[in-house]
């Protein structure tokens, strides 16, 4: 059954993005996918803006995933709430300014870029660092509490709010741990709709089972990568999905649910995507991970044992 929403991220510099909305096709293919855009917002100028109107007129529904420059961190995580309120007063400006119509706000939770960056150039080497961390449950509890402030004022100014999590956020909520958002910086937050980034592209070749693990109970999941995003130092980025891989995951997301996310657009007009979707057949019979997907669940249980040790241990 072809899900009730279809949202693709996109997250491009001003100038590969108005190319993109250039490109032929593309604006058809959106408005008859019925399907919105997920716009990362790595600047507020006049291109992007310019942008975000045309989509306006077409009809596609436009979610404002706010973003920082990289020297503040670029997501937002439990070190830069003030920085992300900024950017949230700015993208309030910025939207008054040039007539901006959006289906809603989100926020992108992940460790800071800096940080994150450094781990990966150091290796095992960097892990002693993160010790540290462990006694930093009184700057999680602070940080989500200003974070859910900012989420209210989101909320009051008539703007559904979404967030884009981690899945092992979940293992996390259910086992009552701060464990994982001490060491990572990420936060637990009350959003109108959480997303759960299922990336197969990171996990082969046990993707398709740690999605189907997360699937149930999932209001919203992301398939991808189909190309594009950061690219992190000592991290090689994966193979971007092929059509046979995005099929696959798309056609068991929509066994767990209808509101569907994928990263990116670009790569699915770069790889010619975006078009074939507009005949998917969302119905084709799809062989379920059923099997891994029972050994993801118990590494799963195990991690959530380690978990509920240090939700007692750590204040």
């Amino acid at each position: 059954m072809k899900p009730r929403l279809l949202t693709f991220f996109c997250e491009l510099e001003a100038g590969p993005l108005r190319e993109l909305f250039a490109t032929p096709g593309v604006l058809e293919d959106l408005v008859a996918l019925q399907a919105g855009v997920s716009l990362g917002l790595l600047d507020l100028g006049p291109e992007r803006a310019e942008v975000v109107r045309r989509l306006n007129r077409e009809g596609i529904p436009v979610t404002a995933w706010l973003l920082l420059p990289e020297d503040q961190g670029y997501w937002f995580h439990a070190g830069n709430v003030a920085q992300a309120t900024a950017r949230y007063d700015a993208f309030r400006a910025w939207t008054a300014e040039h007539g901006l119509a959006w289906d809603g706000v989100g926020l992108d939770i992940e460790p800071d870029i800096r940080e994150l960056r450094r781990v990966l150039e150091g290796g095992w080497r960097r892990l002693p660092e993160l010790l540290p961390r462990l006694g930093r449950g009184a700057r999680v509890r602070e940080a989500r509490a200003a974070y859910t402030g900012l989420v209210g004022r989101i909320r009051a100014d008539g703007y559904r709010v979404d967030t884009y999590q981690f899945p092992f956020i979940v293992d996390e909520r259910q086992s009552r741990s701060t464990l994982l958002q001490r060491v990572s910086g990420v936060l637990d937050l009350p959003s109108d709709r959480e997303v759960l980034m299922l990336y197969t592209s990171f996990a082969r070749p046990h993707g398709a089972a740690m999605l189907w693990s997360y699937g149930p109970g999932a209001a919203s999941f992301a398939v991808g990568i189909t190309g594009g995003g950061v690219e992190l130092p000592g991290l090689h980025p994966p193979k971007p999905l092929d059509w046979a891989e995005l099929s696959r995951d798309l056609r068991l997301a929509v066994r767990w649910t209808h509101d569907l996310h994928v990263f990116s657009l670009e790569g699915c007009v770069r790889q010619g995507f975006l078009s074939r979707l507009r005949t998917f057949d969302w119905d084709a019979p799809v062989d379920p991970p059923a099997i891994p997907a029972r050994r993801v669940d118990v590494l799963r249980r195990a991690v959530r044992g380690v978990l509920r040790v240090s939700a007692r241990v750590l204040r």
